[in-house]
């Protein structure tokens, strides 16, 4: 008799405190969705992670495009392991050069077209010719292979904090970025649907603004994007910059975003670096967009509208382009090409004595490396 009433009460024990655990789920305000999305949401839980023991292809989709972005970047982004590769607990965004695997010649006279192929490797993006471009002396083929994921398919979700533990890469004109899209452009295309930028930075060691300020690899910049169209973007209004001198190539910092109903805070290594709190007439009212004589397309939804919907996470390592790195600045060499050149990217590729020294390519000081991400819920 006593052992049944010893082993009633631990039965009773148990489901009392499963019962228990169910009712310490304290209700969250973040929502998620994709393949690794949670079933449950408790405020506070860790609701996505990868620490990169592997390079887990169900987490993370390659992008595979031409286009550049929409800054006619001059970078190819591929689904190749010598471009992104998990090695020791670290995942490995390397650029490389397309004349190394198909000759100088290639760039100038070769044809990518990403459409052929299974369909694992179809091409991502069409717009700004992403899937099918052929060289001339003019326009040259994309110089550079790289890699740029997203957890599309697998994970999305609206308010909660995030952490990225990340090393930045040097090199001249590289541009490493780690940010958020929006996973189903709720008001339309870019940026009326927002973009968030959680970190991105300039890979020169001794890139200097017309006040001498280090813009390279001693900068990071975190940014919102939003507005009805492109020419209205009020992304000025929502940038913050941190310098450190040792710069952020020299070793591994957490790059820390808290989005909330009310507001959006990034932080680095837990220090805060800036807060954006839109009023009650939300980012309309902030960007003082009332007098352009455009529709507001977020007025029927709340006050934190672009940024009341589900986000994915996208990893990158963009090089060049025409509009990230200013022409008026200072660098050692100059820098080859201008923003304003219709043959920008073959100005930078024919530059690239310049250049190319400062890539390192025997050391991984290339690379744009990431120890972690997490995501919990708020």
């Amino acid at each position: 008799m006593r052992s049944f009433i010893l082993i009633s009460l631990f039965i009773i024990g148990k489901c009392q405190s499963k019962h228990s655990s169910r009712n310490d789920c304290e209700k969250s305000a973040t929502t998620v969705s994709g393949t690794h999305a949670p079933a449950r949401i408790c405020s506070g839980e860790l609701i996505f992670e990868d620490n990169f023991k592997k390079l887990d292809l169900t987490k993370w989709q390659h992008e595979l495009t031409l286009g550049g972005g929409g800054n006619w970047e001059f970078q190819w982004y591929t689904n190749n392991r010598s471009n992104s590769y998990v090695e020791d607990g670290i995942l490995h965004i390397k650029p490389t050069l397309v004349a190394d695997d198909y000759g100088n010649d290639f760039l100038y006279s070769g044809t990518i077209d990403l459409n052929g192929g299974s369909p694992a490797d179809q091409c991502t993006n069409p717009q700004w010719y992403g899937c099918v471009r052929s060289g001339s002396s003019t326009n040259i083929l994309n110089p550079i292979k790289s890699a740029r994921i997203r957890s599309l398919e697998s994970f999305a979700f609206k308010y909660g904090k995030v952490e990225i533990r990340a090393k930045l890469p040097s090199g001249d004109w590289l541009w490493p970025a780690l940010w958020m899209l929006p996973r189903w452009n709720q008001y339309s295309t870019w940026p009326a649907s927002g973009e968030i930028d959680i970190m991105e930075s300039r890979g020169n060691k001794q890139l200097t603004d017309e006040a001498g300020t280090n813009i390279g690899t001693q900068q990071v910049g975190s940014t919102l994007h939003w507005g009805p169209n492109p020419s209205y973007n009020r992304y000025y209004l929502t940038h913050f910059s941190k310098n450190i001198e040792s710069g952020f190539d020299a070793d591994f910092h957490k790059y820390q975003l808290e989005w909330t109903k009310n507001n959006l805070t990034f932080s680095i290594d837990d220090e805060r670096i800036g807060t954006i709190t839109p009023p009650a007439g939300g980012f309309w009212e902030m960007g003082g967009l009332g007098d352009t004589g455009l529709d507001n397309p977020w007025k029927r939804n709340s006050k934190m509208a672009p940024f009341d919907q589900e986000f994915y996470i996208v990893f990158n390592l963009a090089v060049g382009g025409t509009g990230y790195f200013p022409d008026n600045i200072k660098n050692p060499g100059g820098k080859p090409w201008k923003n304003t050149s219709p043959k920008a990217a073959t100005d930078f590729w024919e530059g690239k004595d310049q250049w190319l020294p400062t890539w390192d390519l025997k050391t991984d000081n290339s690379h744009l490396k990431v120890d972690y991400v997490k995501v919990w819920a708020i």
